[in-house]
């Protein structure tokens, strides 16, 4: 996560007006805001990858996924978001303009600077939002991910057989493939991609 920007704090109405007219994004936290760094190609390519296949599936549905340029407020941690994906089937959130409120999954890509914000600070915040029924984490450089899911009981469980074998969303009823979601990603060896070290 980036430095807090010198703005002074916010109220998270506030914020909302502010972060309109701004070129860059912001997360806002408990008053302060966060700009967000421009990411890396196989963020961007596997966050793609998820939000076509959710989008391919879920026509017809109920259900619509988003990608990073949506906002996600939490109340309950006073806090807003941009996840890389999300998936909502609430009907207020199909109508909003700008925030979302009800999300039913979350997927998140991890970076060497985010991962442990990822899977700490901003997954218990995520965990506050009682719409929300699967997290997943995605490693792209280890063509890894994980699938937390919320219980009955209103605990989280690793998948960890699901999360080895493909994302499966329980919630949704879907299933895509690994292959589907580390489509195009390039490898990384020596911080440089094999493309790059070939020429």
């Amino acid at each position: 996560m980036a430095p807090p920007q010198p703005t002074g704090r916010f109220e998270r109405r506030d914020y909302f007006a502010w972060e309109a007219e701004q070129p860059v994004k912001h997360e806002y936290i408990a008053g302060e805001v966060f700009a967000q760094a421009g990411a890396r190609q196989n963020h961007v390519v596997v966050a793609g990858n998820c939000f076509a296949a959710l989008r391919q599936q879920l026509r017809g549905t109920h259900c619509r996924a988003y990608i990073s340029d949506m906002q996600l407020e939490v109340e309950k941690a006073d806090a807003v978001y941009y996840p890389d994906v999300m998936v909502s089937c609430h009907p207020a959130d199909l109508t909003a303009e700008r925030v979302l409120h009800h999300p039913r999954v979350i997927v998140e890509v991890l970076s060497d600077s985010t991962a442990a914000y990822d899977r700490g600070q901003k997954f218990a915040a995520y965990r506050m939002l009682d719409s929300l029924q699967e997290y997943v984490l995605i490693d792209p450089e280890r063509h890894s991910l994980e699938i937390f899911r919320r219980l009955p009981s209103n605990d989280w469980l690793l998948a960890t057989g699901d999360s080895a074998r493909a994302l499966v969303l329980a919630s949704l009823e879907m299933e895509i493939g690994l292959d589907e979601v580390f489509e195009d990603v390039m490898a990384v060896r020596g911080g440089l991609d094999d493309a790059a070290a070939q020429n």
